[in-house]
């Protein structure tokens, strides 16, 4: 299903988007991929959900990414006698590991790694930052705090530690057998949350063993630190601007953005942007001008994908807030002001004859009437460096892995078409010449731009190029063999 803008959307699915009939509308308004919760729902709930999506995909003839988000540890409080109490500004608090019920003095926090972790001077957010405790004392079982930020605290609210690394795994023992089972189920990508180092995504890397892409979370300050070494090994990331906003001064998290979307660019890897996109849209059928201007700037920056979560999974008007946000990039993306911001951030370094490819398949289709660039790719390496130049024609990635063409899916301007295999660079040209004609995005009269690899089918090894008519007779006039 051709759309008329490059960058993807991403939509949560959840109680009001699980049906096949406001799935398969989700997708025809405009989502690209869609993200399982694994905080929410059964394995069950969640095979279906993957079941429906595999059949609208069949029944539209359209590749659909499934991207399952995995939970993460979860640290929270414990409970309240009262089920909650009132903290004022300036009064001590003690979070311990007695598992007793809780008073205004005192709570259990059943996480002895925090303690381990935590040093005097130390800060402890609950119930997302709206509660600011700072460490006064702390020992191997306990942490004797006072109130900088007051307010209710209440059974079971989340606990954020910004200022330290936890020796915490990524990935829980609920994660690991989440994991297991989608990657049995056939998801393609496999998001990875709490991550704070590259060896999280390592190991879930071992674990997945090839079936998913790894799609690591940027929620923590240790993650924005390291994110180098951790883009090194990820294969895509996720903006997750939620509980980068709790730990981090919410004023530091629109630079952080920027600079992690041109980092993942430049390496060639997807990024999506999400949390709190169209958060008004779980109520209103409108979004304010606000959202619509958050959405357009990470458009603008040159995101691969923006990412709808509570609006789509459970508010009253999803549908509404896929179309708007195809709306938005359908309208940003046709401003010249877009076009001068995302060439002016394009990066001149060039390390492999891959990249010179793809830089000249970019050049040619600009500087010529070319309508399309076609790419053959195995692994999808050749689709997301053409993506990273983010060209003015459409990027027809073309493959026979059905695999790679739903990996695709998330990455900017990617149109994936299944072919069969080629074994030749003849073959390959008539093939991307067909589907660039069935496909809509060429006539007859026109030329495109092919890229390949040769030999063929070993990834990684684009190293050739070709402009071809769309007339299959001049195509082969010129090229009888």
């Amino acid at each position: 299903m051709r759309r008329l803008r490059n960058v993807k959307i991403v939509a949560t699915l959840g109680p009001a988007s699980d049906s096949y009939e406001m799935i398969e509308a989700l997708h025809k308004a405009g989502a690209d991929v869609f993200r399982l919760n694994m905080s929410h729902g059964s394995h069950e709930e969640i095979r279906e959900k993957h079941r429906i999506i595999r059949e609208v995909e069949t029944n539209l003839n359209s590749t659909i990414g499934i991207l399952a988000d995995l939970q993460g540890p979860k640290l929270r409080v414990g409970v309240f006698s009262g089920d909650s109490e009132q903290l004022v500004v300036g009064a001590h608090f003690r979070l311990d590991l007695d598992p007793s019920e809780g008073d205004a003095s005192r709570v259990c926090l059943p996480h002895p790694e925090i303690f381990a972790a935590l040093k005097p001077g130390a800060s402890l957010l609950v119930n997302d930052g709206k509660i600011r405790l700072k460490v006064l004392e702390c020992g191997d079982d306990f942490a004797n705090c006072e109130v900088v930020i007051g307010g209710v605290i209440s059974n079971r609210k989340g606990v954020n530690v910004p200022d330290v690394v936890l020796p915490l795994a990524a990935l829980s023992d609920k994660d690991r057998a989440d994991l297991e089972f989608v990657c049995e189920l056939g998801v393609d990508w496999l998001a990875l949350s709490f991550v704070q180092r590259p060896e999280d995504v390592t190991e879930a890397r071992v674990l997945a063993k090839g079936r998913a892409a790894l799609l690591s979370k940027i929620e923590k300050p240790s993650a924005v630190e390291r994110f180098d070494d951790i883009l090194e090994v990820s294969d895509g990331i996720m903006v997750a601007r939620g509980d980068l906003g709790v730990e981090l001064p919410v004023q530091n998290v629109p630079p952080i953005q920027k600079r992690l979307v041109r980092k993942c660019r430049s390496a060639a890897k997807p990024v999506i942007v999400a949390t709190q996109m169209l958060e008004s849209m779980i109520e209103s059928p409108m979004p304010t001008r606000a959202e619509v201007s958050d959405v357009a700037t990470a458009i603008y920056e040159g995101a691969d994908a923006v990412m709808l979560s509570a609006e789509s999974a459970a508010g009253d008007f999803p549908i509404e807030a896929v179309t708007t946000m195809d709306n938005v990039a359908q309208e940003v993306e046709v401003d010249p002001t877009y076009t001068e911001i995302i060439e002016s951030s394009r990066k001149a370094d060039r390390m492999t004859v891959a990249d010179g490819i793809v830089a000249a398949a970019r050049e040619i289709a600009e500087t010529t009437d070319i309508k399309a660039i076609c790419c053959f790719t195995q692994s999808g390496t050749t689709a997301l460096l053409t993506a990273r130049e983010r060209p003015r024609v459409p990027v027809i990635a073309l493959t026979p892995l059905v695999n790679t063409a739903r990996r695709l899916a998330l990455s900017w301007g990617t149109n994936c078409v299944i072919t069969g295999d080629v074994d030749r660079f003849k073959k390959a040209v008539v093939s991307a010449v067909r589907a660039a004609r069935e496909e809509g995005f060429a006539v007859e009269k026109d030329h495109v731009v092919v890229t390949a690899g040769v030999p063929f089918n070993v990834p990684g090894s684009t190293n050739i190029l070709r402009v071809a008519p769309c007339d299959e007779r001049l195509l082969f006039a010129a090229d009888p063999d």
